[in-house]
């Protein structure tokens, strides 16, 4: 049987690519179980320190599959959903990279916007799709496209479901790049290799905690919270290691989280 989820590590970077090509690997909660179990497993591993996720073939992914919409609408089952949310990438302890290949529709954008940063090919085709298929913001888009985009443009992607290229979705603020499609793998794991070399695992795990929290927070209490975090990270070898690496001008040696 044809595994759902592919998982390579390398250089502390974990690739994981949703492998139904076929089907522009369309959601299943088959294939969202293994990528979840995955991840989970990643947060545990000491050996990763990022992780990227992409789409085998053409296609990123291409939103549900329909048999998946159908068994939601019919509420038939073969298995049950999984308790995690799709949000769940977020509670992960490693800085997960989008590596939008192709086709990013509907839930398949909510998961590439869930991870912490998106890279993206500048010619996949991107849409939100809901509205032209009578949904709605599905799974915590109305939260945080505004909070990416602004209100209005976060308006025109879910109003219209209209099909916009990568290079749109960089200058929107969907993407931090938008680059060719031949480079983009590389480039996602050439970044993310630079950070597995160059960034704590523990500081990351907490600017993350951090930075998808403090949304939610007012900014007194986001700057109480992180005097008590400064104070915390003091403590731990990695910051004894982050000074020394400077100053002797070396790499440093980050214990793993």
């Amino acid at each position: 049987m044809e595994e759902l989820v592919l998982s390579s590590l390398d250089e502390g970077v974990l690739t994981l690519t949703l492998n139904r090509p076929d089907r522009l690997n369309a959601w299943t909660l088959a294939m969202g179980r293994r990528y979840f179990d995955l991840l989970e497993e990643a947060g545990k591993d000491p050996g990763v320190r990022a992780v990227v996720v992409t789409g085998a073939g053409r296609g990123f992914c291409a939103g549900a599959d329909f048999q998946a919409l159908t068994a939601i609408q019919t509420g038939d089952f073969d298995e049950e959903p999984d308790p995690r949310p799709n949000t769940f990438p977020t509670t992960v302890g490693k800085p997960v990279i989008a590596a939008v290949n192709g086709a990013c529709a509907g839930l398949g954008m909510v998961h590439a916007l869930v991870c912490d940063l998106v890279f993206t090919a500048d010619d996949a085709k991107w849409t939100t799709a809901f509205a032209r298929r009578g949904l709605i913001a599905e799974y915590g888009l109305s939260w945080v496209l505004p909070r990416l985009v602004g209100q209005q443009r976060a308006m025109d992607v879910l109003l219209s479901g209209r099909v916009f290229s990568g290079a749109e979705a960089f200058r929107l603020g969907l993407a931090n790049r938008a680059v060719p499609a031949g480079s983009l793998l590389a480039e996602a794991q050439e970044y993310a290799r630079d950070l597995a070399a160059h960034s704590s695992p523990a500081s990351m795990a907490v600017i993350k905690r951090q930075v998808w929290h403090d949304w939610e927070v007012t900014l007194a209490e986001a700057t109480q919270a992180a005097v008590g975090e400064m104070l915390a990270s003091f403590d731990r070898p990695d910051f004894t290691e982050g000074v020394a690496s400077y100053l002797e001008r070396r790499p440093p040696n980050f214990p793993p989280l």
